[in-house]
């Protein structure tokens, strides 16, 4: 399992701007290893945020996203006190949610 995702969500006026630290390695399949073996692909897939059940954002990633991905988004509709829950799913099946409250 992959490291927790560090979350900042902070709320001005109406908008809430959201920034995320995603920990995945994100490996491209081009890559050779020091036995010049192709290192498989490894990348996450797709990753999604939800604030009061409600989806603010979804994106679908493929291999030219760097290892531990830096996600900034803005929406309209949180407040202060609300929980944001940020998700992700990799190539390899491997999911992971983490829930932050916005400030």
């Amino acid at each position: 399992m992959s490291e927790p995702m560090r979350i900042r969500a902070q709320a001005l006026g109406d908008k809430v701007t959201v920034r995320i630290l995603v920990s995945h390695e994100m490996e491209s399949g081009q890559r050779r290893d020091a036995a010049g073996k192709v290192v498989p692909a490894w990348f996450i897939q797709n990753i999604s945020a939800e604030c009061n059940g409600k989806t603010v954002m979804s994106a679908q990633w493929g291999t030219a996203v760097s290892k531990n991905p830096f996600v900034q988004f803005a929406f309209k509709g949180g407040k202060a006190g609300d929980k944001i829950a940020l998700s992700w799913v990799d190539n390899r099946g491997d999911k992971r949610t983490d829930e932050a409250v916005i400030g």
